[in-house]
């Protein structure tokens, strides 16, 4: 048996699941990407692929996952799965995902190649389901890291095979997207995604800036902290300097060194000495 997740909390989650029921016994890999934001054109061609790449390049230059940039290979996790599932013809792949954007666009973007092994390939989809948390209380979870370990044991009673006519229908889905091409993509509900516009989430940055001068890793960390509709620290940070590319945000300090070198606050508060709209060189 082999387990796929799409975040990396939830590989030791799984493995302490494991140690609760050894009916699940298995290797544990990771989806890294992120493919509910960023450019998804062509994603399965050479091409569209390094574009992609060269984006995310982009955004990680001066953030603290730099030299983690090359450590995120999907293609080849996905080589290397194929490959252990056609070596061993018992094998099967449990896909486990969370009520959220990241899961399921990493969902599609996966499951299509792996249409051969239909019946092999299972997926459990933690979508509308009640749980219980650490006080007992029922709740509904939109990520698999939310769910205590002991519950996972009857959450392996949801594992279905991916259907023929979900092998049809989904990669559909995901090509419609991928030709909208939107910067962000959203879960309206089930598997419903829908492309939104890069400035998707800049509300919700603008609401955690202020008139007085913050770091601007602190914004970053009380956005992650108060959104409902979830992204990543990197992709958050690209849109803070993009606000501050149109004028909305002033800053001081240094914007191309690391996420703490540089303070930031409201443009309509008074500028003081230094303040200024910096230039970023990444596309709007």
């Amino acid at each position: 048996m082999i387990h796929i997740v799409f975040n990396e909390a939830e590989i030791e989650l799984m493995q302490k699941v494991q140690e609760l029921d050894e009916s699940l016994a298995g290797s544990v890999i990771q989806i890294k990407d992120d493919y509910a934001v960023g450019p998804v054109a062509g994603i399965y061609e050479t091409e569209g692929y390094q574009q992609r790449r060269d984006w995310w390049n982009q955004l990680l230059e001066n953030s603290p996952y730099k030299e983690q940039s090359d450590l995120v290979d999907d293609k080849l996790t996905v080589h290397n799965l194929i490959k252990a599932l056609q070596e061993n013809k018992e094998e099967e792949a449990w896909i486990w995902m969370g009520q959220n954007q990241h899961d399921v666009c990493g969902y599609y973007w996966l499951m299509p190649q792996l249409r051969e092994f239909q019946g092999r390939v299972h997926v459990l989809y933690m979508n509308n389901l009640p749980f219980i948390n650490e006080k007992g209380q029922i709740f509904y979870p939109s990520w698999l890291s939310e769910i205590q370990p002991s519950e996972f044991l009857k959450a392996k009673k949801l594992a279905r095979p991916i259907t023929l006519s979900e092998y049809e229908v989904d990669p559909d889905e995901w090509n419609k997207l991928t030709q909208e091409n939107a910067m962000v993509r959203i879960l309206e509900g089930g598997k419903k995604i829908v492309s939104k516009g890069n400035d998707f989430y800049d509300a919700e940055i603008l609401k955690n800036i202020t008139g007085e001068w913050q770091k601007a890793s602190r914004v970053l960390q009380n956005t992650l902290n108060r959104m409902k509709v979830k992204t990543g620290d990197v992709f958050l940070m690209w849109r803070i300097k993009i606000l501050i590319q149109k004028g909305e945000v002033i800053t001081e300090g240094d914007i191309n060194k690391d996420w703490k070198s540089f303070d930031i606050k409201l443009a309509g508060a008074l500028k003081q000495s230094g303040a200024n709209t910096a230039e970023v060189q990444t596309e709007q």
